[in-house]
């Protein structure tokens, strides 16, 4: 009987694998339509995430990333302006606008390739929620190369993309980071808007945190791409620290290959302790950052990494890369070329501070995250900048014969 049972239970698993990926797919080609409770003013259309708007009634949003929350709270501005708003997923390569649009946001190359179809006086919006993709392919090969230098090891690219013209075919753009995402967008001379990224939970100040018993106790957070996101450079720190302490907190068993080369950093070496993939808003999270120090997060290349905020609002003190995205003021430290020596170095400066100076640092980190990363503060910056562009373009848009000529061939 058991050899009968196994293999049907193989092909019910298998069927409804396939109908769950037949379901995903199909949603893909979804148009969610939003009406505002006014009259509306006009037309939106939103090329982003649609699975957001397909939650069941009474189910949570997922915790693993801000888009959940930032993109609905994007509708919802446009909504409460006045305007009707079409969400269509990213890549959905099958949608062909049939109305007139006032507004149209994108993410990657939507812009590009629907520009054609769109009238002439739609106010194009290029969300930037990375930086540029040839900027960020070239950073993940390059941490590539080094790995492969460094330990005879090569691994495959886990965040390649095809690069987009978004930037290019846009009005305008809402960036979410600092400096250094904008400056991935320099080259194209638009109009640039930073959005603070928001963060899924906010956390109370940790009074009772003995700064003295936690200052050898670091973390590392993070999605996928794990070389792009430094981990191989902090585990290797780690293993060469013995009296210091490493958390890995990230999706490492998903990627195997990553998982096999450093299974020793990760499994056998004792000061490093490999945790998996950890819910944000979950109690475990907050006891693990009341034992850590700070965050160690040498990424490669972030639009505003949703990592090191969550971190921030917990009070960790970061040590982190330039390119997270993220600004530091006089509460962090700021990676100048991500060495392994320069990550061993920065480690033990920071741990070696007087406990009452780490303690201030970490009030400093909680108060910045409050003030600056939140779903209120999203919101406000993201309706003030909307305002603007609504302003900014009250005025029929002036089409160049070129750019008439490219829309209309």
């Amino acid at each position: 009987m058991k050899k009968i049972i196994e293999p049907v239970k193989n092909l019910i698993n298998f069927l409804f694998q396939k109908i769950q990926a037949r379901i995903k797919y199909m949603k893909c080609f979804r148009v969610v339509s939003l009406k505002p409770q006014q009259t509306s003013k006009g037309n939106v259309l939103l090329s982003y995430r649609i699975e957001p708007f397909c939650v069941k009634p009474g189910q949570s949003l997922p915790h693993d990333h801000t888009w959940h929350w930032e993109v609905r709270q994007i509708a919802q501005t446009f909504l409460d302006l006045g305007y009707s708003v079409d969400v269509i997923q990213f890549h959905n390569h099958k949608f062909i606008p049939k109305k007139k649009y006032a507004f149209f946001i994108d993410i990657r190359d939507r812009l590009e390739s629907l520009s054609p179809f769109i009238n002439q006086d739609c106010v194009k919006i290029f969300h930037a929620d990375i930086a540029n993709m040839i900027f960020r392919n070239a950073a993940e090969c390059t941490r590539l190369l080094q790995l492969q230098q460094r330990k005879g090891i090569t691994l495959r690219p886990q965040r390649y993309e095809v690069p987009n013209l978004g930037i290019e075919y846009a009005d305008c753009a809402t960036v979410l980071g600092n400096d250094f995402t904008e400056s991935t967008y320099k080259y194209a001379n638009k109009p640039m808007y930073r959005i603070p990224i928001s963060a899924p939970a906010v956390y109370p100040w940790s009074e009772d945190k003995d700064f003295e018993v936690v200052r050898k106790h670091f973390l590392w957070l993070g999605s996928g791409a794990l070389v792009l996101k430094g981990l191989d450079l902090v585990l290797d720190a780690f293993a060469e620290m013995s009296d210091f302490h490493l958390t890995v907190c990230g999706p490492i068993q998903d990627d195997k290959a990553f998982e096999q080369a450093f299974y020793k950093e990760l499994y056998e070496t004792p000061n490093i302790h490999t945790y998996g993939w950890i819910d944000v808003t979950s109690p475990d999270f907050l006891e693990l950052t009341k034992k850590c120090l700070g965050l160690v997060y040498p990424s490669g290349c972030e639009g505003q990494s949703g990592a090191v905020i969550t971190c921030l609002h917990s009070g960790l003190i970061p040590i982190i890369s330039y390119e997270t995205g993220v600004d530091v003021h006089d509460f962090g430290v700021i990676l100048k070329i991500c060495s392994i020596e320069e990550i061993k170095a920065t480690v033990r400066r920071i741990s070696n501070l007087p406990a009452p100076q780490l303690k201030t640092m970490s009030y400093k980190v909680w108060e910045y995250a409050r003030a600056n990363h939140t779903r209120e503060k999203f919101a406000q910056v993201y309706r003030n900048v909307v305002e603007q562009i609504i302003e900014n373009y009250s005025q029929p848009k002036q089409v160049s014969n070129q750019e008439f000529s490219k829309q209309t061939t």
